[in-house]
């Protein structure tokens, strides 16, 4: 399915394997991304409030304070090993949020969730890295990252679909069972003689100076998204009077787009440059999330904006990927570990500003910091552009 966009110029282990791989890795973004859409009605299962569902979050992404440490693991380890750990510890997340009685225990799932997804993603590129050169690195990225948006338009859609008809503790444990499943159909079929992490003498390189750029955009990046991606489900319920289904239905058109957002950045970001593509994908957010805020109150101006600015988001950040994992060309590792977890702590710092946001001042706030977020990407990597000539 995911491997006929790829010729036969690619090594054959990563033709043979990269299905797997892209299922897996599809049900573990599932997992992750199910919560946010649905926080009104888990914060409801939890007598609580969006606000504390907000710090739950923001505990769940600290975890990426330890993606440094995680992409050095990765590094110096065998692939599989790292993936294997990343897979089962997020199939055991995902149980825990399903069981979760008290916010704390959802919280802590959460923490393990993320920890585990950096792991897991990490491990999952940095092998891609060992067998597909940097200047052909940006196609199968791109393929791979078809499934962030697929899970959304499969994943969540089909955990959402069991919340709307049984619970969202239902939702979480279809979730596991696709984890658990998947997980072991790629640890069934990827070589473990090809799990290594290739013979080099300057694994540890340094990180060049420029490169806490990349990481700047990275946690402007998510921290742009995270703002409207945590909050468009009681916005659209608040001011829309959406239902589960109702959601369901702009989850399913959000992963479309998406979708068709990987799939451009797969064809063109080697054509035009990462950094070109970044560049567009962040300035299509700025516009998009300002005209969210101008129309808030209206549902065929939010509703468009929203998707507008996922398609952005996603273009832009698969663009990043294969640059991130080139910053220290010896190590891919270490700074796409450093990326990931500076996107995950901006995350995590703006999980609890825009739901305390949302409820004090209404949508329009977190729309507007969504925007200003993403401009600053804009003047974050174009000077990461200035750098290199």
């Amino acid at each position: 399915m995911f491997a006929r966009f790829i010729d036969s110029s690619y090594a054959p282990v990563v033709r043979k394997n990269l299905d797997r791989l892209v299922w897996s890795r599809l049900i573990s973004n599932a997992c992750y991304r199910f919560a946010p859409p649905f926080i009104a009605v888990i914060a409801r299962g939890l007598n609580v409030s969006v606000t504390q569902m907000g710090i739950a979050f923001t505990v769940g992404e600290f975890a990426g304070l330890s993606s440094p440490l995680l992409g050095r693991f990765v590094d110096k380890n065998n692939r599989i090993v790292s993936m294997t750990i990343g897979m089962v510890g997020i199939a055991l997340a995902v149980i825990g949020a399903a069981t979760s009685t008290t916010l704390v225990q959802f919280a802590i799932s959460m923490l393990l969730m993320s920890g585990c997804k950096v792991l897991f993603d990490t491990a999952l590129i940095v092998w891609v890295n060992d067998h597909v050169p940097y200047e052909r690195r940006g196609r199968i990225v791109g393929v791979i990252e078809t499934s962030w948006a697929l899970s959304l338009f499969i994943g969540v859609a089909l955990m959402g679909l069991a919340t709307a008809v049984f619970s969202w503790r239902i939702g979480f444990a279809v979730g596991a069972v696709g984890m658990l499943i998947s997980g072991g159909l790629v640890l069934a079929a990827l070589p473990r003689h090809e799990a290594h992490a290739p013979v080099s003498e300057h694994r540890r390189g340094a990180i060049p100076r420029n490169g806490y750029l990349v990481f700047a955009c990275s946690f402007l990046l998510m921290a742009a998204t995270q703002c409207l991606g945590i909050t468009f489900g009681p916005w659209f319920e608040d001011e829309f009077g959406f239902s589960s289904g109702a959601l369901i239905a702009v989850v399913i058109v959000l992963g479309i787009f998406e979708l068709s957002s990987s799939i451009s950045s797969s064809r063109v970001t080697d054509k035009w440059g990462k950094e070109n593509s970044v560049l567009r994908g962040a300035a299509l957010m700025v516009v998009a999330a300002l005209l969210m805020g101008i129309g808030a109150h209206v549902s065929f101006v939010a509703v468009p904006m929203l998707v507008l600015f996922i398609l952005g988001f996603e273009f832009a950040l698969v663009s990043m990927l294969p640059l991130a994992a080139n910053i220290v060309p010896s190590a891919g590792g270490i700074g796409l570990g450093l990326t990931v977890g500076a996107g995950t702590c901006g995350r995590a710092v703006f999980s609890t500003i825009t739901t305390s946001l949302y409820d004090h001042v209404g949508p329009i706030g977190p729309a507007v910091i969504a925007a200003a977020l993403s401009a600053l990407t804009v003047v974050a990597m174009s000077a990461y552009k200035r750098s290199l000539r």
